[in-house]
């Protein structure tokens, strides 16, 4: 069992998360994460994610996030835009494809909910 924990977000220091290059459309867009908690069955994962200026594709897990700073305008196929910066939160679902445009250097609090163990 993990104790419980708080987090200033802005301050806490992120590791590299390679991008695939089959996911970048524009730009050269930087991606860094932390996993800040994960259920014994690797399904529910709690973390902080951060993307830099870019285009780039994504499969989405259901996920639930706060942004945090930046702004991003994500396009998910067949479905609404949704325009996030600070203080939005946001819900996709899993299957979701995405096309995530990043205006300004994005940093997000998230909940995934995973049907498979990472």
């Amino acid at each position: 069992m993990t104790n419980s924990f708080a987090l200033h977000i802005p301050d806490v220091d992120l590791e590299p998360e390679p991008l695939d290059p089959s996911q970048i459309v524009s730009g050269t867009p930087q991606v860094t994460g932390r996993v800040l908690w994960e259920s014994p069955d690797g399904r529910q994962l709690r973390g902080i994610w951060q993307i830099t200026p870019g285009v780039v594709t994504d499969t989405e897990a259901d996920e639930l996030f706060v942004v945090v700073s930046g702004r991003a305008t994500v396009e998910i196929a067949g479905g609404p835009t949704l325009e996030v910066g600070p203080g939005d939160v946001a819900v996709l679902h899993e299957g979701d494809r995405t096309t995530w445009t990043v205006h300004e250097t994005l940093r997000k609090a998230y909940a995934i909910t995973l049907r498979e163990p990472a």
